[in-house]
């Protein structure tokens, strides 16, 4: 997804490859400025606001925000003995993160042995992303994971033709399918509910979230599980597959102009990285009037 991870141009797997006539380092991090205002939230108190924040890329990461410590509150950090070793930018210390009534131990980092290389990180500190309240870009909250530049979604419209079944049943016949291109996922095919028979469709009460496309609903397909899924209220960027219905390749048949579909690499979803540990209710509050 983006830049670093899924099939990214730095993830390990990725699908592309950087026409050198050298071999690459196994693992390279990128760093840019974010050139937007990011703000963190924690305890109800804004405890950084900068519009310096510098994005790490790591392999198999979602982007990293790493705030200048001047604009950080200084009394919501305190540094405590804790320390790690990272691979790539040496001894990192943690700090608690106070403010309020409210601690987060191991809230937020800084790497304070930097090799010369990563010089551009030196004096910044990154928050755990769910140990904190809530990220904001300007006054709009941002979820799941600093914005990666570098992750797109196009949706494109198509006459071609996409038949579902599971066993000898037809679940879903189309002349109309919408695809959805994303960053560092193969194509997902979308379909009108008016094309599918909603019958064979168990709702079940598995959600996940999207940082890109919002709320996700799953569906059971007889004895197939989590065979169907949709976006019922998609994020207007990408409302063109709100309620529409797409179907996992690998779990029930999909055949498109009469050739079968195969989970290919890259479609399964790989968390990775320290922004993990969203909960689905986290994005509810948005909801919400």
């Amino acid at each position: 997804m983006g830049l670093s991870w899924q099939q990214g141009p730095l993830s390990p797997v990725a699908i592309g490859r950087f026409l050198v006539p050298d071999p690459l380092p196994k693992r390279l991090l990128y760093a840019e400025p974010l050139r937007r205002r990011m703000r963190v939230r924690f305890g109800g108190k804004w405890i950084a606001d900068s519009e310096d924040v510098l994005l790490l890329f790591e392999p198999r990461r979602y982007p990293v925000a790493y705030f200048p410590e001047g604009h950080i509150s200084p009394e919501s950090l305190q540094r405590t003995e804790h320390t790690t070793q990272h691979q790539d930018l040496g001894l990192t210390s943690w700090y608690t993160v106070r403010a309020g009534d409210r601690s987060a131990p191991r809230g937020a980092w800084q790497h304070i042995e930097l090799p010369t290389y990563a010089s551009d990180l030196r004096a910044r500190v990154a928050f755990a992303w769910p140990a904190m309240e809530a990220f904001y870009e300007e006054d709009e909250r941002i979820l799941g994971h600093a914005a990666d530049g570098y992750h797109r979604i196009d949706i494109r419209q198509t006459s071609r033709s996409l038949v579902v079944r599971q066993h000898d049943r037809i679940v879903a016949d189309t002349k109309r399918p919408v695809v959805l291109y994303e960053s560092g996922f193969a194509p997902r095919w979308y379909v009108m509910r008016a094309d599918v028979d909603e019958s064979a469709l168990t709702h079940i009460e598995r959600q996940t979230f999207c940082p890109y496309k919002g709320l996700c609903s799953y569906y059971d397909i007889g004895d197939a599980h989590q065979a169907a899924w949709s976006y019922r209220e998609a994020y207007p960027e990408v409302g063109r597959i709100s309620d529409l219905v797409s179907f996992e390749a690998d779990i029930v048949s999909v055949q498109l102009d009469g050739t079968q579909l195969r989970l290919e690499p890259g479609q399964a979803v790989m968390p990775h990285g320290p922004d993990r540990g969203l909960t689905v209710s986290e994005m509810l509050p948005l909801k919400q009037p």
